[in-house]
């Protein structure tokens, strides 16, 4: 039986904590590329993949910015996926429209998966609650926002909190603020906000300081290519990972080109719950599986006729396989003794046929 954690969260019904693998969250943002069809595809997918939550984002551009022609308000990074758009523009067409949620959440309910939402004002928390979300994230970009925080904790929701570009104090206030406010199940998010994010820059070992120095437990939010990081993530403790998810990158979208597919995300559900079989525990010695292989060690054995009083020597013993004589350790100790009996080849020795 698996012992409940305090830390143990339930969302749903579906309890997520170290005890229990990890919960695998598919995220569709701009994915469904304006088309409530191919959302309601997304959703389809991620349940046939063994996704456990799909997660939307709740916002229009107008909740997120203003429409003004100055250049803070265009992209210009030289490496951004959306270099030299307006944050208006990009938030225009990555929106969820919000009469959308509702058939989506339908959706995912008939396929017995969980739905929520990442709400970006204090409007879109309202609405998700009318829409009864069972939990509630917070984004990277809007950790900082701690009137927003303040807001989603106080409905008493589990709460999801992206790190992205966080440092411990801003991750702390942000967690007071929560708590303060009445949040009490909250899951930390290790993110790395860059769009995608290389491997060397998501410091995964941060993870278990993370559970250990904040006393919640932690997750991950990846934005990497693959599922190479969110497999070691869990090796480190992680409960759990959030992907971007598409049909096909080969659709576009805004996010399609760091998304995982059907078949990859199938391939993480599977391995990171692999991964987290493999943690076990601290363990020495012959599990319980493994006792029926123990016979198949080298032990010490005669390998030619002896008579009585024979010596042993290196020509009638040999240390072979299986293991049912003498340890390999007593063959110096053996050699140079007498046979206590007449012994026939294949033998296993043991210490009462050593004079």
């Amino acid at each position: 039986m698996t012992m409940q954690d305090p830390r143990d969260i339930t969302i749903a019904g579906r309890t997520i904590g170290a005890g229990h693998p990890p919960f695998i969250i598919a995220e569709m943002s701009g994915n469904h590329n304006h088309s409530l069809e191919r959302a309601l595809a997304i959703v389809e997918a991620a349940s046939r993949a063994g996704a456990h939550a799909v997660k939307l984002q709740t916002y229009t551009a107008d909740t997120l910015t203003i429409d003004v022609d100055r250049d803070e308000f265009i992209i210009r990074d030289e490496k951004s996926l959306w270099k030299n758009r307006s944050l208006y523009e990009l938030y225009q067409e990555a929106h969820t429209p919000w009469e959308w949620h509702r058939p989506i959440m339908d959706r995912c309910r008939e396929l017995g998966i969980i739905c929520f939402s990442t709400p970006f004002d204090e409007t879109a928390v309202d609405f998700l609650e009318e829409l009864n979300v069972p939990a509630h994230k917070i984004a990277s970009f809007e950790n900082t926002h701690l009137p927003l925080i303040r807001k989603v904790a106080a409905t008493g929701k589990p709460l999801f909190i992206s790190t992205g570009m966080a440092t411990e104090e801003e991750i702390d206030e942000a967690l007071s603020t929560a708590i303060d406010a009445g949040g009490n199940d909250i899951i930390l998010l290790k993110c790395t906000s860059t769009y995608p994010a290389a491997p060397e820059s998501t410091n995964i070992l941060t993870i278990p300081h993370m559970s250990d120095h904040f006393g919640v437990p932690v997750g991950l939010s990846d934005h990497t290519l693959g599922i190479g990081v969110a497999v070691a993530s869990v090796a480190l403790g992680a409960v759990a990972v959030e992907k971007h998810f598409t049909l096909r990158r080969a659709d576009g979208g805004v996010d399609a080109s760091f998304s995982m597919e059907p078949e990859e995300l199938r391939a993480l559900v599977v391995e990171t719950e692999q991964a987290w079989k493999a943690l076990g525990r601290v363990s020495y010695g012959p599990t319980a599986n493994e006792k029926a292989s123990l016979k198949f060690r080298r032990s010490l054995y005669v390998v030619r006729d002896m008579t009585v009083g024979e010596t042993f020597t290196k020509e009638n013993i040999r240390v072979i396989r299986p293991g049912s004589g003498l340890a390999p350790k007593h063959l110096d100790a053996v050699l140079g003794k007498r046979a206590a009996r007449d012994i026939k080849r294949g033998t296993p020795l043991t210490w009462e046929a050593v004079e």
